[in-house]
C-alpha cells in the first residue's frame, strides 16, 4: 500500500499544470509564481488528510489553488496590475500570431478582478458549469451570466488596446 506521502506526490505531479496555471495567472510582480506554487502546494498538503474524495480531485486542487493564491493576495494587499511572462515565454517568435494572441489574452486576463480570473481561467480549461459551480460555490446561472460579461470585458478592452 502507498504511503500518504507518495499518494500527495502523485496527485501533485497529476495536477502540476492546473496548480501553475492559477498561479501564473495570480503572480505580480511583488509575488512571483514560485511562492504561489509553494503556498499552494502547502495548503494541498495542510488539506491532504481531510480530502475525502466527495468531488473530483481536479475540483479539489483547483477549490485550494484557486483559494491560495486569492488569500496570498489579499495578506500581500497586492492587487495585480499585469503579470510578467516566463522566461519561456519571452522566447516565443513574436512573428507567431498564435502566440501574439495568447499573449494579449493573458494580459487582459491580468487586468480582470480575482473572481473574473477564476471563472475565465475554469472556462478556458473547459470545466463544464456544473463543475465551476463546484470549485467557486456559485449556481451554474450565475456562472452563465458572469462568464458572458466577462467575455464581452475582455472584448471591449481588446477592441479599445487596453493591454
Amino acid at each position: 500500500m502507498e504511503s500518504t506521502e507518495q499518494a500527495f506526490i502523485a496527485l501533485v505531479k497529476t495536477y502540476e499544470r492546473i496548480i501553475y496555471k492559477v498561479c501564473y495567472l495570480y503572480a505580480t510582480p511583488a509575488i512571483s509564481l514560485e511562492d504561489l506554487y509553494q503556498e499552494v502546494v502547502v495548503n494541498l498538503w495542510k488539506g491532504y488528510p481531510n480530502f475525502r474524495g466527495e468531488s473530483k480531485p481536479s475540483t479539489w486542487v483547483y477549490r485550494i489553488a484557486l483559494n491560495t493564491c486569492i488569500t496570498f493576495l489579499r495578506k500581500e494587499k497586492n492587487a495585480p496590475l499585469f503579470v510578467e511572462l516566463s522566461p519561456e515565454a519571452d522566447r516565443l517568435d513574436e512573428e507567431d500570431e498564435t502566440h501574439q494572441m495568447l499573449r494579449r489574452l493573458y494580459d487582459l486576463i491580468a487586468r480582470l478582478n480575482q473572481m473574473e480570473k477564476s471563472l475565465i481561467l475554469l472556462y478556458l480549461e473547459d470545466k463544464s458549469y456544473e463543475e465551476i459551480a463546484e470549485i467557486t460555490g456559485l449556481t451554474q446561472t450565475n456562472i452563465a451570466t458572469r462568464l458572458s460579461r466577462i467575455k464581452e470585458k475582455l472584448r471591449k478592452m481588446n477592441s479599445k488596446g487596453e493591454w
